[in-house]
């Protein structure tokens, strides 16, 4: 693939080096229509594979069944601009749905199906939403909400089934005849999506994402495919769809390829590794801590996994040691990294497979069509090659705002449609893009700023370390110093002492730009044997999915990582908010010692 040896510009704009495509132009198009706009030429190929249930769906019974639940909405009341609330795990419907409720004109909301009643309520006010797809196992938590609700899966029994709204089967929806379903004029420029983010700053909010978003998404997305030339693909996706990169990235962007889709309802390692050999599957994406457990476990030689290409990971920087270590269990692999957000229709930028320059750390080159600028945290000025600041984005995948939220639109999207995601970063001088941590999570010390993400990503790389999370702690001298909170393997005797020697004997090379050679690698370290508490979603029972118990304290996981399995009972979830249940009497030891050295001063 020839790229552009040209990426930053005088202007301070970074490009994408990849081929210029041309994005649908017609405004009438929606992103059923674009869709299936190919289907008729393969209607016999996979398109979707239910790895939990079995069942299958081809193109062409991908496209009646659409059509069919579209028509069943509109049956029941569902018109272009009602919003409809979907909240169940991953499965063969939810795509469904989520298609028929755009095909409709209705908006669709996802809702991560772990969320507390009064969290479910908050959206669904927020949202405006008038429908609500669930499962029965959530019933308990939907029925409060007093909306209509149509159900996936079996009838409820009479007893349960009490509301004061209708309650409806998503069986019933999609036996109504296809050719019932009135097309509505649709625009790319109307609503398709409203998927919560809490953005740069603050609670959630609604993303308004249109049906171009996700159409030059999915143009993106798949594009390094049709680039390579290479024959319609099988990809297994377990990242949650109620999530940007699954719905999107994922599910729509590789459907309307032509690709075929293998859907977990949850990471499990064995299962992952079981679908990969019985579906042929050729494509995965993933998240850290499921990359993390690829490299830290021996269970793949048991499988037939020949047809694995390649593994995408995103959501946070990987480092060279856990690419290396995975790259030894998959040597036929491609191994990449991307990046997005919520607020992008989740892709930004994609290490391009086969590329001989990596550069590891790197989540690759803009996706085409994407421009990038780095500014200065301070003064908002334009940054060059290798320095850091602020990374802003525009192009045609760029939400159009936050719903109902002028406020915090003005503070995220400037005037030019400039993105200003709160993330720091920077770009080298090939134009490789590298997200180094979350800037409102910078620690400060002595008035320089260390990157947690950058420390953690060392610790991880021990192999004794499973899991880390470094958060600033208040030090009289410095204003802050990094304290890392580390769970090790389940028969490990790591130390406090050794995880502290282990970090101050990396090598330069492993430091960011702008990162002060005075800055403390690790003030202190606490460690946390493995222990875990795991709750499954079967046999009719959802609970609330992977309460990490660590040392006694339960550790509140992100969204993302919340689905993934406890594999082998040690823990590898992100620990990203560990911060709000830290050791207070290890808090209040560390204050004492600082006070009793500034009476001793």
């Amino acid at each position: 693939m020839a790229f552009s040896s040209t990426c930053y510009n005088t202007d301070g704009v970074y490009r994408s080096p990849r081929p210029p495509v041309s994005f649908p132009t017609n405004p009438s198009l929606s992103m059923t229509t674009f869709l299936f706009r190919n289907a008729a030429s393969y209607p016999e190929r996979l398109a979707i594979a239910d790895a939990d249930s079995g069942e299958t769906l081809t193109f062409a019974q991908l496209r009646s069944t659409v059509f069919s639940a579209a028509a069943g909405l509109q049956r029941i009341g569902i018109s272009k601009g009602s919003v409809i609330l979907i909240f169940a795990p991953n499965s063969i419907h939810f795509a469904v749905t989520f298609f028929a409720v755009v095909a409709s004109g209705a908006i669709a909301t996802t809702v991560n199906p772990l969320y507390t009643v009064s969290e479910l309520t908050k959206q669904a006010k927020d949202s405006g939403a008038k429908f609500v797809f669930t499962v029965p196992q959530l019933w308990d938590k939907v029925k409060s909400l007093h909306l209509p609700t149509i159900f996936f899966g079996t009838k409820l029994p009479s007893e349960i089934a009490t509301s004061d709204a209708p309650i409806h089967y998503f069986s019933d929806l999609i036996s109504v005849p296809e050719t019932e379903f009135f097309e509505p004029e649709i625009r790319q420029s109307d609503i398709a999506g409203l998927l919560y983010s809490s953005g740069t700053t603050g609670a959630n909010k609604g993303v308004v994402l249109t049906h171009r978003n996700f159409i030059c998404t999915s143009v993106m997305a798949s594009g390094d495919q049709d680039l390579l030339g290479e024959p319609p693909n099988t990809f297994l996706c377990f990242l949650p769809l109620f999530h940007i990169f699954g719905l999107s990235v994922i599910t729509y962007s590789q459907l309307q390829r032509g690709n075929s889709l293998v859907l977990m309802a949850r990471f499990e390692m064995e299962a992952m590794l079981r679908s990969i050999e019985k579906y042929r599957v050729t494509y995965t994406f993933v998240v850290p801590p499921v990359m993390i457990a690829l490299a830290k476990q021996a269970k793949a030689a048991k499988y037939d996994l020949s047809s694995l290409k390649l593994i995408g990971s995103g959501a946070a920087p990987l480092g060279k040691d856990v690419m290396e270590e995975v790259a030894k269990s998959f040597p036929t692999v491609q191994l990449v990294q991307g990046y997005g957000l919520t607020e992008s229709c989740g892709i930004i930028s994609l290490e391009y497979p086969q590329g001989k320059d990596r550069v590891y750390g790197s989540t690759g080159f803009l996706t085409v069509g994407i421009d990038g600028k780095v500014i200065c945290v301070d003064t908002q000025k334009p940054l060059p090659p290798n320095q850091q600041g602020e990374l802003c984005f525009r192009g045609p995948n760029i939400m159009q705002g936050y719903f109902n939220n002028p406020e915090a639109t003005k503070l995220t999207l400037d005037s030019e449609g400039w993105l200003h995601t709160g993330d720091l970063g920077y770009f080298d001088e090939k134009g490789q893009l590298f997200v180094v941590d979350r800037i409102k999570e910078l620690i400060k010390y002595k008035g320089f700023q260390v990157a947690p993400a950058e420390l953690e990503g060392l610790l991880l790389s021990h192999p004794d370390i499973i899991d880390a999370v470094v958060i600033p702690f208040p030090d009289v001298e410095a204003g802050e110093v990094p304290i890392a909170y580390v769970v090790r393997t389940a028969n490990s005797s790591l130390t406090e002492a050794e995880v502290q020697k282990f970090i101050a004997n990396q090598s330069g090379s492993d430091i960011p730009p702008d990162t002060s050679k005075e800055a403390p690698i690790i003030d202190a370290v606490k460690i946390f044997a493995a222990i875990s508490k795991e709750k499954s979603i079967k046999d009719g029972n959802m609970e609330k999915e992977n309460d990490k118990i660590v040392d006694g304290k339960k550790l509140v996981t992100n969204e993302v990582s919340s689905l993934v399995k406890v594999p082998d009972g040690v823990i590898v979830t992100v620990l990203k908010k560990v911060a709000n249940d830290v050791d207070a009497k290890f808090k209040t030891l560390k204050l004492d010692e600082q006070n009793d050295e500034m009476m001793e001063k």
